[in-house]
């Protein structure tokens, strides 16, 4: 039988019957997806390296001590061990802290629309994007993350809600601060976001 028409549950059962290729396979068939979401959230691919092995090493735990539910989503209940080592990375790094007080709206999103623009126009608008890609680095975590997930994963605010375990609102909330945030560090840095 093809691995690729075989389940992920099949695969789990396989390989806890003594099947070691089947963990390959699983891992190999799930890899550039949970290796993609830590990498886009850290941006240091040694530290996505590490989170990446310690994900898989603890499904692996999981799998041995069988105290993995089947519930037919392996692929979410991999990333959520995945989000929350990604969580943990940004505890123990703590980046420079950020203020939560909210003042008016603005969506920083809303001047990158890129339209029809010569070759100078596209190279000012590429640095706008680099800049602004810049300034998410600082944003804490949890609004990275849901900034990440809405703007360059072009995920839905419930996506966001259901891969992070918070409400919409929350989702919602940590977005609008988000946007906050990088308007203070745009002001703070004196970046000109027009052309």
């Amino acid at each position: 039988m093809h691995a690729q028409s075989v389940s992920d549950q099949e695969l789990i059962n396989r390989y806890l019957d003594g099947k070691e290729i089947c963990l390959e396979q699983l891992i190999h068939r799930h890899k550039n997806k949970v290796f993609s979401y830590i990498l886009m959230v850290v941006k240091d691919k040694q530290h996505a390296d590490d989170i990446f092995q310690d994900t898989f090493i603890k499904v692996i735990h999981t799998l041995r001590s069988g105290t993995y539910k089947e519930e037919g989503k392996f692929i979410q209940w991999v990333m959520r061990i995945a989000h929350n080592l990604v969580i943990d990375h940004f505890r123990k790094s703590r980046r420079i802290p950020i203020v939560d007080s909210p003042n008016d709206e603005f969506n920083i999103f809303d001047n990158l629309r890129i339209y029809d623009e010569s070759a100078e126009d596209r190279i000012i608008n590429e640095q706008i994007h680099r800049d602004v890609r810049a300034l998410i680095d600082f944003l804490p975590p949890e609004q990275r993350e849901v900034l990440v997930m809405r703007h360059y994963s072009d995920m839905s605010f419930k996506e966001i809600a259901e891969q992070t375990d918070v409400s919409i609102n929350t989702a919602l909330g940590r977005m609008r601060y988000a946007l906050i945030n990088l308007r203070k560090l745009i002001e703070q840095k004196e970046i000109t976001l027009s052309a």
